[in-house]
Formats: C-alpha cells, sequence, structure tokens
C-alpha cells in the first residue's frame, strides 16, 4: 500500500485526483498507475489504468493470481474491471462513501450472482490514504 500511495502522491502533484493503484502478482509489482482523468477522460482510474498495464505486461486477459493495492475503494466501473480481469485480491486504503462498491454504498466485488469474487481487504493505512484525499481537494476549494 506504500507503494500506492506514492503513486497517488505523485498523480496529485500532477494535478490528478490523487489516488494510486498497484497490481502485485507472485510478489513482484508488475503494474502501477495513478489517475490520469483530469485533460483525458473519465474511464482513465488509476484501477483501470493498472490492471490494462498489468494484463500488458502479463500478455494475458486475466489476472489470476494478482492482488490490486489502491488508496481508494473502487467505484462500479472500476469494481466491474476487477471481476472480469479476475484479481484474486484488492487491498484499498480509503473507504468512499459516495461511490464505493466494496462496501460503502454496495458490494459489487463481492456480489453473491457473479461468477468471480475478489477476496477485499479495506481500510489498509486508511489515514494516510485518506489525508492525500482531503488535503488535495480542500487545497482546490479553499
Amino acid at each position: 500500500m506504500a507503494e500506492a500511495i506514492a503513486v497517488a502522491r505523485a498523480a496529485g502533484e500532477a494535478g490528478q485526483v490523487p489516488v494510486g493503484a498497484v497490481i502485485v502478482c507472485e510478489g513482484v509489482a508488475v503494474a502501477r498507475a495513478g489517475n490520469t482523468m483530469a485533460g483525458r477522460d473519465a474511464t482513465a482510474h488509476a484501477e483501470l489504468e493498472a490492471i490494462r498495464a498489468a494484463l500488458g505486461a502479463r500478455g494475458t486477459e486475466r489476472l489470476d493470481g494478482c492482488t490490486l493495492y489502491v488508496t481508494l475503494e473502487p467505484c462500479a466501473m472500476c469494481a466491474g474491471a476487477i471481476v472480469l480481469a479476475r484479481l484474486d485480491r484488492v487491498v484499498f486504503g480509503a473507504w468512499d462513501p459516495k461511490a464505493g462498491m466494496a462496501g460503502s454504498v454496495e458490494d459489487l466485488l463481492r456480489h453473491p450472482r457473479l461468477n468471480h469474487r475478489p477476496e477485499v481487504q479495506g481500510g489498509v493505512m486508511e489515514t494516510e490514504c485518506s489525508a492525500l484525499l482531503s488535503t488535495f481537494f480542500s487545497e482546490r476549494r479553499g
């Protein structure tokens, strides 16, 4: 998670919402990505960017045996991609009471009707992850 926080911090310094994601497969970080939505498009969330990079690095269409570390609870779009990519585990930092789909608003990641449900652990280094977001938005809202 510390590496995801470093990626999030760099995204924030670049003017992006400070969310960072790292995908680890068999003990090796195969992808790192921060949000790149600003100036690009609404789908450029850190999780999607990291999933695309990890799939490319592994030359596969699934991420079996991999863990996603992300600084913010995944939204519906990212949760759907996580399920489809078949990530085994998701570890996130800050809870998202407005859009979180790993337990805050709903729990898409562990929905009983889906054919794949990753293991989920939330609140890891929550204070650090939340502080990045709080500082970023308070600086912009004045």
